[in-house]
């Protein structure tokens, strides 16, 4: 969704085509390992996100370390979660609602997640500690099998990222009790901040970005920073980000670096709160 603009962009800039080769699987961390063990020449990259910075508590087997493996070059945008529900599955009216039912049935709220171990499932663990309820986890294989049942009232509530919401929120289909983010967000004006909702600090969002593999000489992470800040400040994929929610703005390799060492703190903790471990 963000790599493949950024891609035709960036090729156009550079005069090198950008081919981007998909590895699923485990949480992200095989095509990860894989950008790991690439050579430090600048033509092998990952486009990582939030999910990777704690993939190694995880996953035992990851075969990385982040913060050691990789040099970050560049954000190409940042999109907040939003918690909705099925108003035909648990027809509750706000976030206040929500929780209040949730503590007369602790346990008994169906709330689903892209899998063991992923952002969303996190989030949950996150939100029942910040907000002091107890939710029933269901994880599935992956953000799209979790909104499908989502839709189909199979369970009552999901984090799902404000651009995959808007279209079904906007519709009716679902309802968007609070975004966890510092302010409202254009593409569902009327759904409250998590503070605004009565969930002070509450926020939960998702990055994506270019990352080369470690020891990439400082010329060749120099270049690439910049054909990704060209390419995010092109007007055409200026709009594709709003239509998705996504908001990213101008920074240094030196800036970024920083909040990929702060996020991966705070999600380390996160993570080993949890204590999720996948084999």
């Amino acid at each position: 969704m963000f790599a493949r603009p950024i891609a035709a962009q960036a090729t156009d800039r550079l005069g090198q085509t950008m081919v981007i080769d998909n590895r699923s699987g485990a949480g992200g961390t095989l095509g990860t390992a894989v950008a790991a063990r690439a050579p430090a020449d600048g033509y092998s990259l990952l486009v990582g996100d939030t999910g990777l910075t704690y993939a190694p508590l995880i996953y035992p087997k990851a075969g990385f370390d982040f913060s050691r493996d990789f040099a970050p070059i560049s954000a190409f945008g940042r999109v907040p979660y939003v918690l909705v529900i099925n108003p035909a599955r648990l027809d509750v009216p706000s976030l206040a609602a929500f929780l209040e039912a949730a503590r007369k049935k602790p346990g008994e709220i169906d709330i689903g997640s892209a899998g063991l171990g992923t952002v969303t499932h996190l989030a949950i663990g996150r939100f029942e500690g910040h907000a002091g309820v107890k939710l029933n986890h269901v994880p599935y294989r992956g953000g799209a099998p979790m909104l499908q049942d989502l839709l189909a009232g199979q369970i009552a509530a999901a984090f799902v990222l404000v651009s995959a919401a808007a279209g079904y929120v906007k519709s009716g289909k679902l309802r968007a009790l609070a975004v966890a983010s510092r302010r409202r967000e254009a593409l569902i004006p009327d759904v409250p901040a998590a503070h605004e909702a009565g969930l002070a600090d509450f926020r939960m969002t998702t990055w994506f970005g270019l990352f080369a593999p470690a020891r990439t000489p400082d010329a060749i992470l120099d270049r690439l920073h910049g054909a990704v800040q060209e390419a995010i400040a092109d007007e055409g994929v200026k709009r594709l980000w709003r239509e998705q929610g996504a908001k990213v703005e101008p920074e240094s390799r030196a800036d970024f670096a920083r909040f990929v060492a702060l996020d991966t703190e705070r999600w380390s903790r996160i993570a080993r709160a949890a204590n999720v471990q996948m084999e």
